[in-house]
């Protein structure tokens, strides 16, 4: 079984921030499979489902953000899943807005909830996707930017940017990794690579 966490916080009043973009990209992902993701399990939402045939788990943990790897812990001991098989969906303030970028792992960067993962876990070697919030702060201290929503004029370009990443985490199940990296791994607002193109951008960073 393959687990796909998006990480965000619960509750109305932060369902549509921009901390919460994991929870947003899970739940189309899951939408896309006809799947709800209203169990609650290891201190989490979950919903499964197949994409391509294969099993998958949607998971959004109830502990706030910054214990997100408590509930990821349960799952990956309970279900007994493999680091590759484990995908963690997030915002990340550290890379362009609207921009998408993939890795196999690494470190966590400036991100809480991916540092509680790792800590939780004692590994960092799981593949993760993140949708880009950065270049919108200017002074805002970054918990108030990161918790608050989305302007008018940036709705398209976040939901793009969403799509692309749910797009990119769909062919990462049916192809591999390293297929989304190639095809996906791209800047703000760009298009996905077309198939045989090879991706030149980054795919190290935060």
């Amino acid at each position: 079984m393959i687990v796909i966490a998006g990480l965000g916080n619960p509750g109305a009043n932060f369902s549509n921030t921009k901390h919460n973009i994991g929870f947003i990209t899970v739940d189309m992902l899951a939408e896309r499979c006809g799947v709800r993701i209203s169990k609650l399990k290891h201190k989490a939402l979950v919903g499964e489902g197949l994409i391509a045939g294969k099993k998958v788990m949607f998971v959004k943990p109830q502990t706030f953000m910054n214990e997100s790897g408590q509930s990821i812990r349960s799952i990956v001991d309970y279900y007994d899943v493999a680091m590759e098989d484990l995908i963690v969906v997030y915002d990340d303030v550290d890379i362009p807005f609207g921009a998408v970028r993939i890795r196999k792992k690494g470190s966590a960067g400036s991100h809480n909830g991916m540092r509680n993962i790792i800590f939780m876990l004692e590994d960092d070697s799981f593949p993760r996707f993140r949708v880009g919030i950065g270049g919108e702060r200017g002074r805002a201290p970054l918990r108030d930017y990161v918790l608050s929503g989305f302007p008018e004029e940036k709705l398209d370009e976040i939901r793009d940017a969403v799509t692309r990443c749910a797009d990119a985490i769909e062919l990462a199940v049916t192809d591999g990794i390293e297929a989304a990296m190639q095809k996906y791994n791209t800047g703000a607002g760009k298009k996905a690579k077309p198939e045989g193109e090879r991706a030149e951008n980054e795919t190290n960073g935060h």
